[in-house]
């Protein structure tokens, strides 16, 4: 898809300097621009660009005045770094913008659904699944029985979501993320052979949630794991059986958090991070990367470590650390000083 100049200028309430009817339909950065992109230029160390960049049209401050010849149409605007992020929502908006039932596909009896649904080839909707206004279901896609999908929700490509998950308004689910999918449970018996402990709960998604590629957010075995509203999970996290993820908290990759721990709301936690089953940690905790977290943590914690312990405890700790060679060396010399 094209856009002119003007209709940039438009949706961004600029100014043109240059050919109003220059037309673009790609993104690219200032010094790899070409023939037919759009860039921005807001950082100053990339001014020099502005006088070589093959970009059709740039965004740029208002109060920028070329020193230099340019061949580039400019689109002037209050903060062009705010009017390019702008540029780029309403780019993948329009990306997004996709109707209609592909086939082949399969939608089982008892589905509803409402305005707008784009269901992408080669999906497949269980029994009695209900879909709101505006969702998009991308190719290849599972959605299992008795499923509920809220409104302007996008399910990327080959995500799996297993029966009676609900799913609220606004979230986004990545390729590859699997939700519902059985808890970790099994018991021994006296031969220390393992059976199955049934996983009959479900998985709550609240609203505005952001679930990242090949994560994986299983069913609680009684009741359910509840993904509260507004929180944002990175790609490959383990979410275990009744788990509780509180606001807005955000998770970056690789971190697992194991069954029945409960998180609460406004907390940053890194990526690589384990969490322990059955513990609970309070609001606007931050938990560094790499950390092993084997109890509970009250509001508003820093912690860092395996085990983890208060940051400024660890930052102290790992200065020894690094010096322990000579420290090791300075005891021996005493030793040797002392004949011990």
């Amino acid at each position: 898809m094209k856009f002119t100049a003007e209709q940039i200028a438009g949706i961004l309430e600029g100014d043109i300097v240059g050919n109003p009817l220059a037309e673009v339909n790609k993104l690219a950065k200032i010094e790899e621009g070409t023939q037919g992109t759009i860039t921005f230029l807001a950082n100053p160390k990339y001014l020099p660009h502005i006088y070589t960049t093959q970009a059709s049209i740039t965004i740029v401050n208002r109060s920028f005045e070329p020193e230099g010849q340019i061949t580039t149409t400019l689109i002037k605007v209050d903060d062009a770094y705010a009017s390019f992020s702008k540029l780029l929502e309403y780019y993948n908006q329009v990306k997004l913008m996709k109707s209609g039932i592909e086939q082949p596909s399969f939608v089982s009896e008892n589905v509803s659904y409402g305005e707008n649904l784009y269901l992408g080839a080669f999906c497949y909707i269980g029994k009695n699944v209900k879909i709101g206004n505006n969702v998009k279901i991308y190719p290849n896609t599972f959605v299992g029985d008795n499923v509920t999908i809220g409104d302007n929700t996008i399910l990327f490509a080959g995500v799996r979501v297993y029966s009676e998950t609900e799913i609220g308004s606004g979230c986004t689910i990545h390729s590859g993320a699997i939700v519902g999918s059985d808890g970790f449970g099994f018991v021994p018996n006296d031969e220390g052979v393992y059976s199955k402990v049934p996983q009959i709960g479900n998985v709550i998604i609240e609203d505005n949630v952001d679930i990242g590629s090949c994560t994986t957010i299983d069913r609680a075995t009684l009741g359910a794991t509840i993904i509260k509203k507004g929180v944002k999970l990175d790609n490959q996290i383990q979410i275990a059986h009744n788990v509780i993820i509180g606001e807005n908290t955000v998770i970056a990759s690789q971190t697992g958090v194991a069954g029945s721990a409960k998180i609460g709301k406004n907390c940053v936690i890194g990526g690589q991070v384990g969490i322990v089953g059955h513990i609970t940690i309070g609001n606007n905790v931050r938990i560094q990367a790499q950390s092993g977290v084997g109890k509970s943590l009250p509001d508003g914690d820093i912690v860092q470590g395996s085990p983890a312990m208060p940051y400024n405890d660890f930052s102290k700790s790992y200065v020894h650390f690094r010096n322990l060679p000579k420290i090791v060396g300075a005891v021996e010399d005493l030793k040797k000083v002392n004949k011990l």
